[in-house]
């Protein structure tokens, strides 16, 4: 098999693409070196990324001292509920707004999109007062439900695009078969829609395990709820910051991340691609 021959234009395009590269990864990697330094070493040795030593203790430290083992269990439970609730309502939605005409229809969406206009710094008062009312602001259920809502617009276009993609004839043979509105959708159209699932589940992921400010307010009373984004912040004293412990504690939190991310990747591509096309 020959091997293609590479012009000295796609070699200069190569090395500034491979240099860009590192650039966005050099803070990652970074701070996996930062986590295996000793508290002197990282801030004497400046951007060096080979540690003198590798020294495990400071993942000890964080998982100890800053309560991580809760957190973390926090953080499954929170994450993972927030992705199912999302999954679902942002689906079942992007169907009706995909596939059926309605009065109003426009309106809906004209509000979806503005909605998207507000900062979420203007939401979370309005938010934790509400927990507050109906008695959820000091346990993982308000957190959970704090954090599903949202107009997740993105989500939205993203499955109503998709279905309107599917032909006509999937849903009017499910029809003939008896089948309702639900059973249509989820027996027909939402498994049909797998690319986008995995894009949402993705990227929901990814925003609910790394939310930081939301989950600090609702969890300002009962630390015992924090999530591991919080939770960091035990390793920050008064006086002193135990910066090598909280780089060890970052590092711990982006494993689930990159461990759904490189589990998933193929998938995300593909329903983003077929998002675009639709």
């Amino acid at each position: 098999m020959k091997l293609k021959k590479i012009t000295p234009v796609q070699m200069i395009m190569y090395l500034v693409l491979a240099l860009l590269a590192f650039v966005f990864v050099y803070p990652f990697l970074w701070m996996l070196s930062a986590s295996f330094k000793t508290q002197s070493e990282f801030f004497a040795s400046g951007l060096n990324l080979i540690p003198e030593s590798f020294k495990f203790d400071n993942f000890v430290r964080a998982w100890n001292n800053a309560n991580f083992a809760v957190y973390f269990r926090n953080s499954i439970i929170v994450t993972l509920s927030v992705v199912a609730i999302v999954l679902m309502a942002t689906s079942l939605a992007g169907y009706v707004l995909g596939r059926y005409a309605f009065p109003g229809k426009k309106l809906i969406m004209g509000i979806f999109l503005a909605s998207t206009t507000i900062p979420l710094v203007f939401t979370i008062i309005p938010v934790y007062e509400l927990l507050k009312n109906i008695g959820l602001s000091q346990n993982l259920l308000g957190l959970i439900l704090a954090e599903s809502g949202g107009g997740h617009v993105i989500f939205l276009m993203l499955f109503s695009s998709y279905y309107q993609t599917i032909p006509k004839e999937m849903e009017e043979a499910a029809t003939i078969d008896g089948a309702g509105f639900f059973q249509t959708y989820v027996k027909v159209m939402f498994p049909l829609a797998k690319p986008i699932m995995v894009t949402v589940v993705i990227m929901q992921f990814i925003w609910t395990w790394n939310s930081f400010l939301l989950p600090l307010i609702v969890t300002l009373n009962n630390p015992k709820i924090r999530t591991l984004a919080v939770g960091l912040y035990a390793l920050r004293g008064e006086n002193v910051v135990d910066w090598t412990g909280i780089a060890a504690g970052a590092s711990i939190a982006i494993v689930p991340v990159v461990i759904i991310f490189i589990a998933l990747q193929k998938y995300f591509v593909d329903g983003i691609a077929g998002a675009v096309k639709s």
